[in-house]
């Protein structure tokens, strides 16, 4: 892990660009002109960046779309030059030149923040559509502006945009690196943080990278814990994921992968027999889910599953020694990733936490079954396994990869161990 010092000049310089020999048309009659006209007709055509409490806010955004090129978009398309010039008439306090430019202003904001919130297209899986970043509409992103407590602190901190983002992006458009690998290193990182969400609200993201799941209220992180998540092995990687979280089974079934049950749990069935399996608590089951039916463990040759011509279903009971814990967090999805508690606390407080097999364990499950159920978490009602309990209202969770992550005024960079970083680069080389 690296930190590298990030400066925070960018959002609040004010800049002087060229003035162009003709003023472009209003960018409000152009593509969202009707939804931002609306705006400005519901406010009895007050005013919105030029308002006596927008503070520098008109300056701050001229300043983010000139370096529009650090989203890897690009600042012709928000008629910078043309936005400059009706700046500097609206200076004059004309009335006309004022509302010429704030409405220039607002569908200015309106497209490049459309144009940042989309779908990344690297790898995130999204469980549920919802969760996959679309473009918010000019009426939602102008009233969200609008009623920011300060237009100059929403503009300077993208608050249209989740605050990683923010700040990865600042660390481009201010040129804090190093190195153009660096900087592609920073690129990727942005691009993943695309699929984060904005705004406030409870949400969790888990980075694999930091070994890390962080508690979110109102886009501040209001706690956090350790986590140890996929080994580098191509099968159990865990992958980038947006879903929601919409139950905590109680005294769980560890249902044993089979390339598991193979390696690991096959040669000792093998020397051990029942007894092993007993001992243990593991069942043999001719399917995994609430359909399953346990088998007789002696009914198949295990010698033939150490060998891989037999695929063995093995579940474990619930139990002090259960690969799960307690509990288990799920956002049901066909990749069979979830979060767990596990009895094997040792491994939290190894440093190199990516040991799994895809799925992520928590540091301390109850802690994140409290704030799930804000401060009221079920209790298992006997032994009886599984016992299913939603959630009061389901919460969104982010599966992300940052191997470079803001922390305060730096940069912490942490290793690749996926190798992902590896093809982003080699993408975004043929993009810059």
């Amino acid at each position: 892990m690296k930190k590298f010092s990030l400066g925070l000049a960018v959002a609040a310089a004010a800049i002087c660009m060229p003035v162009a020999s003709g003023v472009q048309p209003a960018l409000a009659q152009t593509a969202d002109g009707g939804d931002v006209a609306a705006f400005y007709s519901a406010r009895g055509g007050s005013p919105l960046w030029f308002a006596p409490r927008s503070g520098a806010a008109a300056q701050q955004l001229l300043q983010i779309l000139s370096t529009a090129q650090a989203d890897n978009l690009n600042p012709k398309h928000y008629n910078v030059r043309a936005l400059s010039r009706a700046i500097q008439d609206a200076q004059s306090g004309n009335p006309m030149a004022v509302r010429r430019a704030d409405a220039m202003l607002s569908a200015a904001f309106v497209a490049y923040a459309r144009d940042q919130r989309h779908d990344p297209h690297n790898g995130v899986i999204y469980v549920d559509p919802e969760l996959k970043p679309t473009p918010p509409s000019a009426t939602t992103l102008l009233n969200q502006a609008a009623q920011a407590p300060s237009l100059s602190e929403y503009v300077s901190q993208m608050g249209w945009m989740n605050p990683i983002y923010a700040n990865l992006r600042q660390a481009i458009a201010a040129h804090i690196y190093r190195s153009e690998a660096e900087r592609r290193l920073l690129a990727a990182n942005l691009e993943r943080a695309r699929a984060l969400p904005a705004g406030t609200g409870r949400y969790v993201i888990v980075n694999p990278p930091a070994a890390r799941l962080y508690m979110y209220e109102n886009g501040r992180v209001v706690d956090s814990m350790r986590v140890v998540a996929g080994r580098p092995d191509p099968i159990a990687q865990t992958p980038m994921m947006n879903a929601f979280i919409r139950y905590v089974a109680l005294n769980p079934y560890w249902n044993s992968p089979p390339d598991i049950t193979a390696r690991r749990l096959a040669p000792k069935v093998v020397a051990g027999g029942r007894k092993y399996l007993n001992e243990k608590g593991y069942e043999l089951v001719d399917q995994f889910g609430e359909n399953a039916h346990v088998l007789n463990p002696m009914s198949i040759d295990w010698h033939a599953v150490v060998a891989g011509r037999v695929q063995a279903n093995l579940r474990q009971k619930p139990g002090p020694a259960n690969s799960m814990g307690k509990m288990k967090f799920m956002f049901p999805n066909s990749q069979g990733i979830w979060l767990h508690d596990t009895p094997e606390k040792e491994k939290i407080e190894d440093a190199a936490r990516l040991q799994s097999n895809g799925c992520v364990r928590l540091e301390d499950a109850a802690r994140f079954a409290r704030w799930l159920f804000n401060g009221r978490p079920p209790r298992a009602q006997g032994a009886r396994p599984e016992q299913k309990v939603n959630l009061p209202q389901p919460v969104p969770i982010y599966i992300t990869y940052l191997t470079a992550v803001p922390s305060g005024t730096s940069i912490v960079y942490f290793d690749d161990f996926y190798g992902r970083d590896r093809a982003a680069s080699r993408r975004l080389a043929s993009v810059f």
